[in-house]
């Protein structure tokens, strides 16, 4: 069973990827969002809510398995937090881009209220909740971006 969670923990076992694993988590979730957003608008939404939730269990269960407190290796907090930037974006290369690159700032940056999250929350909500707060910044400033500027 530890295997099968720290499998999932990891994203598929890109976090154990060499150098920057947040990075390579992003990246698995795009993919994901493909797949994801041709589903109904409320099975994207009921989608995310369960993956937060289940997010938070394995992430959890991961820090206990490696007795470390937010492990590098574990990378679904960032999977969700690409996703949650992605909701409602055009499916295009420039907004996967975009994306990709305000989730990576927001969450290496951590902006307040994310430098709090991350700060004072532990365990599997600790690692979860920064990014979650992190892809809500990512977010705004991708629709922004969608609605004012004519490349995306």
């Amino acid at each position: 069973m530890d295997k099968l969670i720290m499998f999932l923990a990891t994203g598929f076992g890109a976090g154990y990827l060499p150098k920057a694993p947040g990075t390579w988590g992003t990246l698995v979730a795009l993919p994901i969002h493909f797949l994801l957003v041709r589903t109904a608008p409320d099975h994207y939404a009921m989608i995310m809510a369960g993956l937060i939730l289940f997010g938070i269990l394995i992430a959890g269960s991961a820090e206990k398995i490696l007795d470390k407190a937010d492990p590098g290796c574990v990378v679904i907090d960032e999977i969700a937090g690409m996703l949650i930037t992605l909701i409602g974006a055009p499916l295009n290369w420039q907004t996967m881009v975009v994306g990709f690159a305000l989730f990576r700032f927001f969450d290496i940056l951590k902006p307040f209220p994310v430098n709090i999250a991350d700060q004072r929350f532990h365990g599997g909500i600790g690692i979860m909740l920064d990014d979650l707060i992190a892809g809500l910044y990512g977010l705004l400033v991708l629709q922004l971006l969608c609605r004012f500027t004519p490349f995306l």
